[in-house]
């Protein structure tokens, strides 16, 4: 296992220290010289390079002529998963529009990727069978507020205009939008919520500390034969936002 770069491990002492308080919300951060001697003697460019990621993240904001200040927190979002979610797009953005907030999102989406054993078997495909894998990262208000990879059979999709779930002309339409346009109906839903804690690569996406707690969520959309369709890893950390389910009754 390679080591982790230095700005990383300063990141994550700087993260620290606001998590114990050391400095509050609009506490003004020392000079770069002084936090290279306190954190081991690292060079400023290191210090820089750990700042730069912590404000992209909202950890720390910086103001021209005055130096790095701790951000003030974030207010933690009501996430509703609604059994009619996602049907008139992507249900992120739809439950941040009832927030007034704007969301957004960034996505990498590869083509052809083996499936891993634990994604073939929710998808009831074998082992290794090429799969559509899209990573997003998903945006309030243009900060991190929570990951989602998902998992598509190839062969559910392949040569047809749906087979990017961001290109396209259908991109950005949500899974059940999507596969509805190639004569697929989705007519089930199945989330399973876990606690966890944050890994190093989740951490600095979404800015928390290493270990910080996360809800992790298994979905897997069912068409009306019951094939799986997709399926999904979302991570939110606890602190960022809290997840409430909206279900129809009678």
């Amino acid at each position: 296992m390679r080591e982790q770069p230095p700005y990383l491990r300063v990141a994550d002492l700087l993260r620290q220290r606001i998590a114990d308080q050391e400095w509050a919300p609009g506490d003004r951060l020392p000079s770069r010289a002084q936090l290279a001697q306190e954190c081991g003697g690292v060079g400023e460019n290191v210090i820089r390079r750990a700042q730069e990621l912590l404000i992209s993240q909202g950890v720390l904001e910086g103001r021209a002529g005055s130096g790095t200040y701790v951000a003030e927190p974030r207010a933690r979002l009501r996430m509703v998963r609604s059994q009619i979610g996602g049907r008139d797009g992507a249900p992120f953005v739809a439950d941040l529009s009832v927030l007034g907030e704007r969301g957004t999102w960034e996505s990498n989406t590869e083509a052809k990727v083996p499936a891993p054993a634990d994604i073939a078997a929710r998808l009831g495909i074998a082992e290794g069978d090429l799969c559509v894998r899209t990573v997003y990262e998903l945006l309030s208000d243009g900060k991190p507020v929570q990951l989602l990879t998902s998992w598509e059979p190839y062969s559910v999709t392949a040569n047809t205009l749906v087979v990017l779930p961001e290109g396209g002309p259908h991109a950005g339409k949500g899974v059940i939008a999507r596969m509805a346009e190639i004569g697929i109906t989705v007519t089930r839903a199945v989330e399973q919520p876990e606690p966890g804690h944050a890994n190093a690569e989740e951490a600095t996406l979404l800015g928390v500390q290493r270990g910080a707690l996360v809800t992790r969520i298994q979905r897997t959309y069912y068409s009306d034969d019951g094939r799986a369709v997709e399926t999904a890893d979302i991570v939110l950390p606890a602190s960022l936002g809290v997840i409430a389910y909206e279900m129809a009754v009678g």
